[in-house]
């Protein structure tokens, strides 16, 4: 879902050496995954009154205006320092509408269309719920693909971050850990622990998914 680094790191040294529309390109780069990210975590009932490239030009303008202190001190890559001020706007945006207001979005009705099948999802409910299932199999099983939605919802907040990340946002167990400030066998381990409670939810055996 996010680009690859090392033309990041390219991109990051020609702004270092002075390349005018580097920093500009760099960004443009990150564009369409900071709106998948924004689009896949803004709650459905605020998508009503905030529009996810609303968000991403704030994170765009911020990302500019802080980016010569990042490239002094880069304690993290690219692509999640930029990842964190998205997700700083998202619960900027859910403490706004989601108040105790006459117009709290918690007070209207929901959005009924349902979201978009995942790839990354059904692919994880194939592995999940049968270890012959092909992605291609799975994908025409909508009650499936629901079943592990609800199941995801269920999972404690913890849990169901870190799903998301290694599955929908494809971030890698080093990017978890430090997006999360953990050490990468802790990060391993509490992916695993999620991964065995959403079987659990889903009532599957580690035998019947094919092991870990």
């Amino acid at each position: 879902m996010w680009p690859t680094d090392e033309k990041t790191e390219q991109l990051l040294d020609g702004v270092r050496t002075g390349d005018d529309g580097a920093a500009n390109r760099l960004l443009e780069r990150h564009r369409d995954s900071l709106r998948r990210m924004i689009e896949m975590r803004l709650d459905r009932r605020i998508q009503q009154r905030v529009d996810a490239s609303d968000i991403v030009q704030e994170v765009m303008i911020e990302a500019n205006r802080r980016l010569q202190k990042y490239l002094d001190d880069p304690v993290m890559p690219f692509h999640l320092w930029i990842r964190q001020m998205a997700r700083d706007r998202i619960i900027d945006a859910h403490r706004r509408h989601r108040g105790s207001g006459k117009r709290s979005v918690d007070r209207e009705k929901a959005m009924t269309a349902p979201g978009a099948v995942d790839r990354s999802t059904i692919e994880l409910a194939a592995q999940l719920c049968d270890a012959e299932m092909t992605p291609a199999e799975a994908a025409t099983m909508r009650e499936l693909h629901q079943r592990f939605q609800n199941a995801i919802e269920e999972l404690d907040e913890n849990d169901r971050e870190i799903v998301i990340m290694r599955h929908v946002e494809q971030l890698s167990n080093q990017d978890v850990a430090t997006a999360l400030g953990l050490t990468a066998p802790a990060a391993s381990m509490r992916y695993l622990r999620a991964i065995r409670r959403l079987r659990s939810l889903l009532n599957i055996s580690s035998d019947e998914a094919g092991g870990e």
